[in-house]
């Protein structure tokens, strides 16, 4: 049986090989667990925290598609038989970090530390028909009624995170330390039109360094 230390060590070892296989990134994962940025490279690289918690380590399993033993997690009585060495069945499901703090539709927010308070379940299958990557996404609520009838108070959207090409459509963005859900379009000059979906609230054009585009809304949900 391994020590401690040399099973701990293997954990963060396999993390690294399934990250680099993946090209995804620690911070990217860490987001994915709904850590600060620099979780799992303390654990990867420093063995801080020395043992990965269940709950993380259950959902970069399921966003690998690997057994959590490979990532830490101790083995059943019995474990040298042969179910130990069968091969992992990928989790149709991953769990998508929920930010406690919501991008406004109305007069905005400020901008803080982005910390998750708990998870929402999308099929992996689903996210993958639609091309996107389940470490780069996160869910946020919308406060405010600038963006109806599109995005209404309360609902949950899907911000996609990752880095791509600028185009017209809704986006989380910080304009001015301020975090908000509106309309994008190319504006003239090197500018971008900042459009809320409710007429009573006015348009403006912001000068495009000026706008911090955080994401892209995919996907929403709400109450009925």
């Amino acid at each position: 049986m391994p020590i401690a230390g040399t099973a701990d060590a293997d954990a963060r070892a396999r993390l690294m090989e399934l990250a680099r296989g993946r090209g995804v990134s620690l911070s990217a994962l860490s987001a994915l667990i709904g850590r600060n940025a620099a979780y799992l490279q303390q654990f990867v690289r420093k063995g801080s925290p020395r043992k990965l918690e269940e709950n993380d380590r259950r959902t970069l399993a399921m966003f690998f598609g690997v057994d959590e033993a490979q990532l830490g997690a101790p083995e059943a009585a019995g474990g040298a038989g042969p179910a130990a060495h069968a091969p992992a069945t990928r989790n149709p499901w991953v769990d998508i970090p929920r930010l406690a703090l919501g991008a406004s539709a109305g007069p905005g927010a400020l901008a803080g530390d982005e910390q998750a308070q708990d998870r929402l379940r999308f099929s992996q299958r689903w996210l993958r028909t639609l091309g996107l990557d389940p470490a780069h996404l996160s869910v946020i609520e919308v406060a405010g009624d600038s963006m109806e009838p599109t995005l209404r108070d309360g609902d949950e959207i899907l911000v996609d995170r990752s880095i791509g090409p600028w185009r017209d459509g809704i986006h989380v963005v910080r304009i001015d330390d301020v975090l908000l859900v509106k309309r994008l379009e190319q504006g003239a000059a090197g500018t971008v039109r900042v459009i809320s979906d409710n007429p009573a609230y006015a348009n403006t054009d912001r000068a495009r360094q000026d706008v911090v585009v955080v994401g892209r809304v995919v996907w929403k949900g709400g109450r009925i």
